[in-house]
């Protein structure tokens, strides 16, 4: 393994196994096909084809289509086909977070292959002059990836709260780390990814920050998301990413990124150039997909 399959894991879909959901003449997510024969039982709020799923032009307000979209969720939960609320709503966009068209709820939101947008925080310590890492592990009770490696600081950014407030929100919950020092937290771009689940397609954008920490800070564990903080040297970190599958999958993404933006990955790797185009992914989906359903 290396670092490159990484980067491809999490950018591995069929296209052949998903049609489009378009709102106003742009697609703002693909469904599995299964998926969209069952939309066909709310034809007041989807026009099902087999190329496509459009939300009813009827529907032509925010809050219409968040109200009428979230009626159908609410059965496909009870009757299981669903797994859950998470009772935290994504925008559901075609572009960036201002052009929202509508929410989903946040669990209901890879079965219909909306965009998905979070924010992570490489936190970083300087000891005898070495930056080094520190890791996070997620607790063993989480539904999705449990037991697996995470960044210091890093969750999804729900609708309605901006970037800042949800970063000092989730700096605080996941490892108590104070108003002060989050606020240093430095953006340094994002990265973009999309793969395919046994829920549907999940395309997603992270925002990234760099925290640099004092010698003297240590995570604690505050909401039950954590069960355990490490804290490695920048090879430590770089060798799990490659050798093993040990973090959550766009986290290795994410200190892969790092790695590259600090020049521990240099341009001389033969894999460089494909690692950096490889971490942004074309998310716009107002175009088709690579190929039409089969």
């Amino acid at each position: 393994m290396g670092y490159l399959d990484r980067v491809k894991a999490c950018n591995a879909y069929d296209p052949r196994k998903f049609r489009g959901v378009y709102v106003e003449g742009r697609r703002v997510g693909w469904v599995k096909h299964d998926f969209a024969a069952i939309l066909e039982r709310w034809p007041a709020v989807f026009a099902v084809t087999d190329r496509d799923v459009t939300l009813s032009p009827a529907l032509d307000t925010f809050a219409a289509r968040t109200e009428a979209v979230d009626a159908v969720i609410d059965v496909l939960v009870c009757e299981g086909t669903i797994g859950g609320r998470s009772n935290e709503r994504y925008p559901v966009t075609a572009t960036t977070l201002a052009g929202a068209v509508m929410g989903i709820d946040r669990s209901a939101a890879p079965y219909f292959g909306t965009r998905s947008f979070g924010q992570h925080v490489n936190g970083l310590v300087r000891r005898d002059g070495e930056l080094r890492m520190w890791v996070a592990k997620r607790s063993s009770k989480k539904i999705d990836f449990p037991g697996k490696l995470d960044n210091l600081v890093a969750g999804g950014l729900p609708l309605g709260r901006s970037l800042v407030e949800n970063l000092l929100k989730e700096c605080e919950e996941e490892a108590s780390i104070s108003l002060a020092l989050a606020s240093r937290a430095v953006p340094v771009g994002a990265i973009s990814l999309c793969y395919e689940g046994d829920d549907g397609m999940k395309p997603e954008v992270i925002y990234c920050y760099d925290l640099e920490l004092p010698p003297d800070f240590q995570p604690r564990i505050n909401d039950g998301e954590v069960e355990a903080f490490y804290e490695w040297s920048l090879d430590q970190a770089a060798e799990v990413v490659r050798d093993t599958d040990s973090f959550k999958m766009n986290c290795d993404l994410v200190i892969i990124d790092f790695l590259i933006r600090r020049g521990y990955l240099a341009p001389e790797d033969p894999e460089y150039l494909e690692l950096v185009t490889g971490l942004r992914q074309d998310l716009d989906m107002r175009t088709a997909p690579p190929c039409e359903p089969g």
